[in-house]
């Protein structure tokens, strides 16, 4: 599975590195048109955790994510054939609820596969998609480097065939044992109060309304930091790439360790904290970078990649620990496909919070920025301790924390 999910990543990152310039040069869409393709089929993507984890509640997760693959593969397919617009928003759409679908049946699969160690697999299948991902943006570089149509569309090809060489992959992995959702006697320490149901279980659906925010890091560093170099601060345009390269070094070193320190109830609510501190501390950096000389500027945003970056292994690790501990045992898939949805939320606002609103403020956005996800930090901390404390899944602890 993780090499399924490297392979998944690598044509991922193909697919990011070429799509707009595809778009661009291939079927000459104008820019306007790039962005309503893009932004429709981001919106599409928001249902795919949903509607994957509603289906893993009643079928094996490894034949939908086969699945998903395969709708993958033929929509990639149709794009190389599509020039109109109209039928390119259709598939490129299609394409965004298939990737998201897939993101959540990995994490469930992940979930039934690795039982209490999930933080530990949920580290290495990060590492494995952060390599897999430089992977595809480090052979999309040598496609673009070309710059001719035929080159554009051998990466979307390379993308296309991904999904086939993942597909296979997942087939010879055997299933987690039966379907996810449908498990043993529930235990009494995980008790919730009342059958609702996802969307009728207030208090989970306030858990994942407040991870949306915390989900900010993914557009900071890939939308914040590189327009604020560029538009505000007199540091080399050329730091720009360095963002990526320490996200994914820091990501492929630290991911495991980190997940050791974020296992079980209790570390995984203070990683929650530590997430709003380390955000704010990356926000106060970009507000800071724009009274300072070139190299000054330059080591405030490198700095900011670095705790963005920190900020991320804390998020990705707590996240799913806590939506998986949230959620009652004999229906984790369906609360897990809409605890997958913060993501696609943030995807989605987070680039026009940051460009319209935080960066159009200046560096009192960026303070303003951190305060709120630090606040909803503590708010988020608390609401799971409360949560968890009823499930019976967190005592308290007498002297120093365990």
């Amino acid at each position: 599975m993780l090499r399924a999910l490297a392979v998944d990543r690598a044509g991922t990152g193909l697919w990011a590195a070429s799509s707009v310039l595809y778009l661009t040069f291939v079927t000459h869409l104008s820019a306007q048109q790039i962005g309503v393709l893009l932004g429709t089929a981001g919106v599409a993507g928001i249902a795919g955790s949903p509607l994957a984890g509603r289906l893993a509640g009643r079928f094996p997760v490894r034949p939908l994510l086969i699945g998903c693959h395969l709708l993958r593969l033929v929509t990639l397919t149709l794009v190389l054939l599509c020039t109109r617009f109209e039928a390119l928003l259709v598939v490129v759409a299609v394409t965004y609820l298939g990737d998201r679908a897939a993101k959540t049946l990995e994490m469930l699969f992940a979930t039934r596969a690795a039982g209490e160690r999930r933080a530990a697999y949920q580290a290495l299948s990060r590492s494995a998609a952060n390599a897999g991902y430089g992977l595809g943006a480090g052979l999309a570089a040598i496609g673009l480097a070309a710059g001719t149509t035929d080159a554009y569309r051998a990466l979307i090809l390379g993308n296309a065939l991904s999904f086939l060489v993942a597909a296979a992959l997942v087939w010879r992995t055997g299933e987690p044992g039966g379907v996810v959702g449908v498990v043993g006697p529930k235990r009494p320490e995980a008790s919730r109060p009342g059958a609702k149901g996802p969307w009728r279980d207030a208090g989970y659906l306030r858990f994942v309304l407040l991870d949306i925010p915390m989900n900010l890091d993914d557009s900071v560093l890939g939308v914040g930091l590189p327009l604020w170099l560029v538009n505000r601060t007199s540091a080399p345009h050329a730091l720009v790439p360095a963002f990526l390269v320490i996200n994914t070094v820091l990501v492929v070193l630290l991911q495991l360790t980190v997940s050791r320190r974020a296992e079980g109830p209790r570390r995984a609510v203070r990683a929650v904290l530590l997430y709003g501190v380390l955000l704010f501390a990356s926000c106060a950096l970009l507000a800071a970078s724009t009274g300072c000389g070139t190299w000054a500027a330059a080591g405030a945003l490198l700095a900011a990649a670095v705790l963005v970056t920190m900020a991320e292994l804390m998020r990705s690790v707590s996240s799913w620990e806590l939506a998986v501990l949230l959620a009652p045992p004999d229906e984790r898939a369906a609360y897990l496909g809409v605890a997958g949805m913060s993501q696609s939320i943030q995807k989605s606002a987070g680039p026009p919070l940051l460009t319209g609103v935080v960066m159009a403020a200046g560096p009192p956005g960026w303070l303003a920025l951190g305060v709120a996800v630090a606040g909803v930090a503590v708010w988020q901390r608390r609401c799971c301790e409360q949560r968890l404390r009823t499930m019976g899944a967190l005592e308290p602890v007498a002297g120093h924390g365990g």
